[in-house]
C-alpha cells in the first residue's frame, strides 16, 4: 500500500504593510452578471464595462477604488 506523505502544517504570515486601503467611505465595489457577462458596480454610481471575464470585472473595480 502506498502512503501520501503528509504535508507540513500552514502557517499565516503577519499581515504585509503593503496591503492596499480600504475604501473611501461611500465607496463599495461588487461584481454583478448579466447573462455571460460581468460588471463591476459601486455604491457611488460608477459601473464599469461589460466584461466575459469575471477577474476583469475585478481588477475594474480595484482600479476603480484606488481611483477614488
Amino acid at each position: 500500500m502506498h502512503e501520501e506523505p503528509s504535508a507540513p502544517a500552514r502557517t499565516t504570515a503577519p499581515h504585509p504593510t503593503s496591503c492596499p486601503a480600504p475604501p473611501p467611505a461611500g465607496h463599495s465595489a461588487t461584481t454583478t452578471e448579466r447573462g455571460s457577462f460581468c460588471l463591476a458596480r459601486c455604491t457611488c454610481g460608477w459601473v464599469g464595462p461589460a466584461r466575459r471575464s469575471r477577474d476583469r470585472a475585478r481588477a475594474d473595480a480595484a482600479e476603480h477604488l484606488a481611483a477614488s
